[in-house]
């Protein structure tokens, strides 16, 4: 429903490229375009956000093998831990991943994680390929929706990040909404970078690419929440660690997706 969606938009709505242009090239342009209401030229900050997540784990599907999980062959001391992993895990209840990517969850029968523990058997039943490819493959699929819980997320950072009343910086964006606008053009330039990324094969460029990102969020943040440098600077990088927080919890969810849902 979310592919049919967004092929739709894409498809109807020429708005769609001289909103990427804008939102590439111009930092907080869309942003402050869309809280003084100049809003029929461009892309919905909602929409684009949906377009440009599924358009980037799509391409991240047929782009090629994955690339998250380290495929190596395993040592003779790999073989031996994982022996010894498995007869521990036999007399004790508890939960572990071992270096061949098989999940083990030791519960008593009849517990109520019983369907989790026959789940998790079946995929213990792949090959380590086909366990790394499920794991890939459920992250992609499953990535987009877990976009869409960590703009609010976001925006709730950004919202406690410039409580104040505001007399300084009168038209700096208090409301909650504004803040999800903020997050959503924010997380598209990131989607629409990303996908630039894996087009590009020059390192020179992809290292262009990434100083542009970061001089990116920097710049849109300065334009549309105003303050000097500094507080700009200290808030972004308060913004990254709780974010990256809340990205490896998103990570964990999505691989446990992944093998659980299939």
């Amino acid at each position: 429903m979310l592919r049919e969606a967004a092929g739709r938009y894409v498809a109807l709505d020429g708005r769609m490229w001289r909103t990427l242009v804008t939102l590439l090239f111009r930092p907080g342009f869309l942003t402050r375009e869309y809280f003084a209401g100049r809003r029929r030229r461009y892309i919905r900050p909602a929409r684009l956000f949906l377009v440009l997540s599924i358009a980037l784990f799509a391409l991240l599907r047929f782009a090629g093998e994955p690339a998250i999980v380290v495929d190596r062959d395993l040592t003779q001391a790999d073989l031996d831990e994982i022996a010894r992993d498995a007869e521990e895990a036999k007399s004790k209840t508890g939960f572990s991943i071992g270096p061949d990517l098989r999940w083990r969850l030791n519960v008593d029968a009849g517990s109520w994680l019983d369907p989790l523990r026959r789940r998790i058997e079946q995929f213990n039943q792949l090959s380590r390929t086909g366990r790394r490819e499920q794991i890939y493959a459920g992250m992609l699929r499953y990535g987009p929706y877990a976009a869409f819980v960590l703009l609010p997320l976001f925006a709730l950072l950004l919202k406690l990040l410039y409580l104040g009343r505001g007399r300084r910086h009168p038209l700096r964006p208090r409301r909650y909404a504004a803040h999800l606008v903020f997050g959503a053009h924010s997380h598209a330039f990131i989607f629409l970078t990303a996908m630039l990324f894996v087009f590009v094969t020059s390192e020179p460029l992809r290292s262009a690419l990434v100083l542009w990102a970061i001089a990116y969020v920097l710049w849109s943040m300065k334009i549309v929440y105003g303050g000097r440098w500094p507080g700009v600077i200290a808030r972004a990088l308060a913004a990254l660690l709780v974010y990256v927080v809340f990205f490896a919890a998103v990570v964990v969810g999505l691989v446990a997706a992944a093998v659980l849902l299939g």
